[in-house]
């Protein structure tokens, strides 16, 4: 018998002000057709003037509390991943703890950038596994919105908010690849690389900042990295490419979905992809594209996902799941 960390239910919130490609065309050098063709972005949300990322946390939360038919009182612990807390502290997650009414646990943030969800579910696997908790509330919200410069249109076009959520439950396993749950975990960095992905900003500097990307270079990483770190995961879960139901990648852009499944030999009928709706929501994309496609029936109770991201540090990982 093996513990497993099970998915028990999803759910996402994403802001009502939508923001279509054209929009840009008023203040940038930029047209839908140079946007969708680099990134396969065809709108974005933007959060609303003093909608914050707790908020957002807290609404994902709650659906996905829905989904799961349980209460906060349920909830040991809620990791909440987020490179845009409200605050420099405290966390945001102990701010989604007291939004939701929970009086009992603990609640704490990662930041892991676009990888940030990956690394807060293998925490609460392993928070889980250990005991320390029964069930976690595992949490991705971002308000990428903030962090923009106005002016550069190789990046500002590329980012949404949002917020999705995952409940993770202990239960017992047989310690193989059929069993439900988290059955594999890969995770990676290499802060060498800090230049090609940041925000200028921050409390060494006194100003939030802006984020700054080499888009050549980042692209060149995350195929190479993300097909690795997805193969090792299915490596260490004792799965093959063929057995593999779903992949739910970081949503990025869809130029590195593609060429990321290409080499995993994934073809796109299996490939979640939401990027044309939300954007890159960091590390809220993955979530908000596992509740997506839940919603849309795409997932179903015991398919086999991989879901894998790199964000700045760099930070990059994978995890096999059987929902």
């Amino acid at each position: 018998m093996a513990q497993r960390a099970v998915v028990k239910g999803v759910g996402h919130y994403l802001p009502a002000r939508v923001v279509e490609n054209k929009e840009f065309e008023v203040s940038l050098d930029t047209s839908d057709d140079w946007i969708t063709s680099r990134s396969g972005i065809k709108r974005r949300h933007f959060a609303a003037e003093g909608e914050k990322t707790s908020d957002m946390a807290i609404a994902a939360a709650q659906a996905a509390l829905a989904d799961a038919g349980l209460t906060p009182e349920d909830i040991d612990a809620i990791i909440l991943a987020t490179s845009t807390a409200d605050l420099t502290f405290p966390s945001a997650a102990t701010m989604v703890q007291t939004g939701l009414g929970m009086t009992r646990g603990f609640a704490y943030d990662v930041q892991a950038v676009c990888a940030g969800f990956v690394y807060a579910l293998s925490t609460a696997n392993a928070q889980i596994i250990s005991g320390q908790a029964k069930r976690v509330l595992v949490i991705g919200a971002e308000t990428f919105s903030r962090l923009m410069d106005w002016t550069d249109r190789s990046t500002c076009v590329l980012f949404g908010d949002g917020a999705g959520a995952l409940v993770l439950e202990a239960a017992e396993g047989e310690g193989t690849s059929k069993d439900r749950g988290i059955l594999s975990v890969d995770l990676n960095s290499d802060g060498s690389y800090r230049d090609i992905l940041y925000v200028d900003g921050g409390v060494s500097t006194g100003k939030t900042g802006y984020l700054r990307m080499e888009g050549k270079e980042v692209f060149r990483h995350a195929v190479e990295k993300l097909s690795e770190t997805a193969e090792t995961a299915m490596s260490r879960a004792g799965v093959g490419a063929d057995e593999i139901d779903w992949v739910v990648p970081h949503q990025a852009n869809i130029r590195i979905i593609n060429s990321t499944a290409r080499k995993m030999g994934v073809p796109m009928t299996k490939v979640v992809t939401t990027v044309q709706d939300h954007g890159n929501t960091s590390a809220a994309s993955i979530p908000l594209a596992l509740s997506v496609a839940k919603q849309n029936g795409q997932l179903k109770e015991n398919d086999l996902i991989v879901t894998e991201a790199i964000g700045g540090g760099l930070a990059w990982g994978a995890l096999v799941i059987r929902w």
